[in-house]
């Protein structure tokens, strides 16, 4: 096996080996708060499920697909709660219920650009339209002093962000949907949403994951979601931007770093942070995670 492979698959042996949650690691309390709208566990499991296996974490969701929300409710946790609003501007809109569910967007379905990739057009034909009162984040009491906004609602992301001022100033962490190509009409862009939030005071982290998709006719797979050339869509993750980090209080910085570790396993970022909370709290976290991620470090660490 070459170098780089062998590194490559010692490194992740490594990472596989850690703990799963950095607050039993470093014995800390820490308490977390997740907002989550667009709750519709239709995706598989959240990205912040492991924040809820380690215990003291809050999770207040939104989804107002009823029967979504009924499935949320029989297996929620004693720390979850998951209310039936649309969020959005606080105005009345349109939903637009597509054949796919998970296309289903306050926006109109672009076909210009659907038609492009295979299955897209069928997945997203309106098959129900219903008049939707939305709520504007700032204005729902069961979310203030929020740690992590996870947001999934087809386009819609910037108007909850818009109107949702109060919330972000507490938020460290933003997983949120973005798109690359109008897959609704008039929807804004990945270049809209990232624009906003730099004014808000996060920066970008990295996409998790980055989805491509193949243009139709070309299916280079048997799998349509495989994808191949075409960047589509991500979940984008942003956090509190880093290099003002003096705007944070040792609390707030230990919760990022909590959540970067437990549910993205940003190691270096992670360490970065708990040397900068060590440097104001001097609770010897830094020290102690360093030793844990010790074998992956090529470069002399300093002070």
């Amino acid at each position: 096996m070459p170098h780089d492979e062998k590194e490559a698959a010692f490194i992740k042996a490594m990472k596989a080996s850690f703990p799963p949650s950095l607050r039993a690691f470093l014995g800390c309390a820490c308490p977390i708060k997740v907002v989550d709208i667009g709750a519709n566990p239709i995706d598989g499991p959240a990205p912040y499920k492991p924040l809820l296996d380690g215990g003291d974490t809050q999770v207040v969701g939104f989804e107002p697909n009823l029967n979504a929300l009924a499935k949320l409710n029989e297996r929620k946790g004693p720390s979850e709660t998951y209310l039936p609003y649309a969020v959005g501007d606080g105005k009345q809109h349109t939903l637009r219920h597509c054949l796919l569910p998970g296309m289903t967007s306050l926006f109109e379905p672009n076909p210009a650009v659907l038609k492009l990739f295979a299955s897209f057009s069928e997945w997203g034909a309106v098959v129900k339209t219903e008049p939707v009162d939305t709520r504007r984040l700032d204005d729902i009491p069961e979310t203030a002093g929020l740690d992590l906004l996870k947001i999934d609602i087809q386009g819609a992301e910037l108007m909850v962000f818009e109107n949702a001022r109060a919330r972000l100033a507490d938020a460290l962490v933003i997983h949120t949907e973005v798109e690359f190509l109008e897959m609704y009409k008039g929807q804004p862009l990945y270049g809209d949403v990232e624009r906003f939030l730099r004014t808000q005071g996060f920066m970008l982290h990295r996409f998790e994951p980055l989805v491509t998709r193949d243009f139709t006719p070309v299916l280079l797979s048997s799998d349509p979601y495989a994808g191949h050339s075409q960047v589509f869509w991500a979940d984008a993750v942003f956090v509190r931007d880093l290099t003002r980090l003096d705007l944070l209080s040792p609390e707030q910085i230990l919760r990022l770093a909590v959540i970067l570790f437990d549910c993205y396993r940003s190691h270096d970022l992670v360490l970065y942070l708990l040397r900068e909370h060590d440097r104001r709290a001097h609770k010897g976290y830094g020290e102690k995670f360093l030793n844990l991620v010790r074998p992956l470090v090529n470069a002399p660490i300093v002070s």
